[in-house]
């Protein structure tokens, strides 16, 4: 119900065809990408430049849904960026646990009950995971999902959702704004209730806020299990980072295998940060280009190059923004009530954890970037073909 009141597009009715290639070949990506990251050179270059709170004890924690995400078509596969912190995990869960083959020929797609289910307590085990990481010295008894005025957000029927989930499992379970969080005498607590773990929606990546100074001190002190936590950011999310990992002559510093390094430069858009050095190169090349803040989140304050404005050129070369080659997302026409067809874009997003790829989802859109405000669009179940394969007429 709380879905349909707020969140009209969350889930497209239609579902998206990849092959089946093409998504080994995102999964060998992400295995690319962290062998890179576990690189010592690496490290180092990205913690220098990320604030302290990415460089303070994490109790090894690895942090929890990293988002990959793809633009695929026929021009080829790439690696957009990555999230820390992506959402939508649950969602697609209860959209896996809703399908319905149509037909016949559409039975091998949709996931079973047990596959669902499966994932779920995969879910569970990850934080179960994380808790183990830092050697803590109790049971984990308590987690808090904590995103600035959470009722407010998009989101929050998914926050309800883990709440279900882990309460299921044992978990007691609470859903707070940071400024409730408490810390005293080496306890962090939410509205009285002690926390062991906390679940990490916010988009204050670096608990940078004066609303998250006790949740600061608390993972300051080791006093709570934070996942994902600013490290991880540090390492994943900065979008500085994609111009590391499309970059040649840094990869050559790694000694990476021959094929590693191929498919990190085949995957990986070349991205740069823009400053005023190449500036006016970069806006003689801007049809092509996309351009990204540093620490952008959801699409916000991201532009196509071709729509730039001589402005909003100014605040992008002031600083915090990254250009990237464009790769054309993929395109799917979906059945519309009107009398043509209309054509929407969409990606694909790998949910991971520890490197493994724990499910895969797609964006529906229409615009610039994914919106959740199309109608039509949303989150759609990913179906893998063999490669080379067709579905029959009207399935």
């Amino acid at each position: 119900e709380l879905v349909r009141e707020r969140c009209d597009y969350m889930f497209s009715a239609s579902p998206v065809f990849v092959a089946e290639a093409h998504l080994q070949r995102m999964q060998a990506l992400v295995r690319a990408v962290e062998l890179v990251l576990a690189h010592p050179v690496y490290q180092q270059a990205v913690l220098a430049r990320a604030p302290d709170i990415a460089n303070w004890p994490h109790g090894g924690a690895k942090g929890v849904f990293l988002g990959y995400d793809f633009h695929v078509s026929e021009a080829g596969i790439g690696l957009i960026e990555i999230n820390t912190n992506a959402g939508g995990a649950m969602l697609n869960a209860v959209l896996a646990r809703s399908q319905r083959a149509c037909c016949e020929v559409m039975q091998p797609f949709i996931p079973t009950a047990q596959m669902v289910q499966g994932l779920e307590e995969r879910f569970v085990q990850m934080f179960r995971a994380e808790w183990a990481l830092a050697s803590m010295q109790r049971p984990l008894r308590t987690v808090a999902i904590v995103d600035e005025q959470p009722q407010a957000q998009y989101l929050y029927p998914e926050f309800l959702l883990f709440k279900y989930l882990f309460e299921h499992h044992g978990l007691q379970t609470v859903i707070v704004d940071p400024q409730a969080l408490r810390y005293e005498h080496g306890v962090l607590s939410a509205d009285g209730v002690p926390v062991d773990l906390v679940y990490n929606r916010l988009t204050d990546f670096y608990l940078e806020a004066p609303v998250c100074a006790d949740l600061r001190q608390a993972y300051q002190e080791q006093a709570v299990v934070l996942t994902p936590h600013p490290h991880a950011h540090a390492l994943y999310a900065d979008k500085r980072n994609l111009g590391l990992l499309s970059d040649a002559a840094f990869l050559d510093r790694l000694s990476l295998t021959p094929e590693v390094k191929q498919l990190l430069l085949e995957m990986v858009p070349t991205s740069e940060t823009v400053d005023a050095a190449n500036a006016e190169r970069l806006w003689a090349a801007r049809k092509h280009l996309f351009f990204k803040p540093f620490a952008g989140y959801g699409g916000r304050a991201a532009y196509r190059g071709d729509k730039l404005t001589h402005r909003v050129w100014q605040e992008i070369v002031a600083g915090g923004y990254i250009a990237q080659t464009i790769v054309q997302p993929g395109q799917m026409r979906i059945h519309a009530e009107a009398s043509t067809d209309r054509v929407m874009k969409f990606d694909v997003r790998q949910y991971v954890y520890d490197t493994q790829v724990l499910w895969s989802a797609a964006r529906v859109y229409q615009g610039q970037t994914t919106n959740f405000r199309t109608p039509g669009g949303g989150f759609a179940p990913v179906y893998a073909l063999p490669t080379n394969a067709c579905l029959p007429e009207g399935a």
